[in-house]
């Protein structure tokens, strides 16, 4: 269960900071899907940090008192970092493409959470959000991705940063591994 608590205090955290560099990313975004993706993408993170309270209350965690750990904050802080340095379309396809094993990994854990700790829909909540499709910003995902190769943008970039996003994520599960 402690694990759970750790968790959900790094959400915490991930949480507060992914919403400030999404919102960077709509600001700095020149093209009208980019802006409204990543607008979209910070509005998510408020329901986000709603739906997390119930999940630390099930965990037992101390979102106040919880100290991050750097192998787990090491992916938002990757995400802050392209807020500020790549383009925003690279980054946009780096995210979009991350998002798919993030909602594997949150039904996942709901599933588990369930089925071997009793937690109810209430504390599983949080996952729950991350499974479900969401057509709005994977259309404009698209819409930004087409617009960017009609000028001639090549992807490179943005492979690299969803490289690098792999592996902080693999990070984040390894540094909870290790608690």
């Amino acid at each position: 269960m402690s694990v759970i608590a750790a968790l959900a205090g790094e959400e915490r955290h991930i949480i507060a900071s992914d919403w400030r560099a999404f919102l960077t990313l709509a600001a700095r975004a020149e093209e009208q899907s980019t802006r409204q993706f990543f607008s979209f993408l910070a509005g998510g993170e408020s329901v986000a940090l709603n739906l997390l309270v119930p999940l630390a209350e099930a965990s037992g965690a101390d979102l106040d008192s919880y100290t991050p750990q750097a192998g787990c904050q090491a992916y938002p802080a990757y995400v802050a970092s392209l807020a500020l340095n790549a383009s925003p379309v690279d980054a946009l396809l780096a995210l979009f493409a991350n998002f798919a094993a993030w909602g594997e990994y949150c039904a996942a854990i709901a599933s588990s959470l369930r089925a071997h700790y009793g937690f109810d829909d209430r504390a599983c909540a949080f996952f729950d959000f991350f499974t479900k499709p969401v057509p709005e910003p994977e259309q404009h995902a698209l819409n930004a991705i087409q617009s960017a190769l009609d000028v001639g943008w090549q992807p490179d970039e943005a492979r690299r940063h969803g490289r690098m996003l792999l592996n902080y994520e693999l990070m984040f599960w390894n540094t909870l591994a290790d608690l």
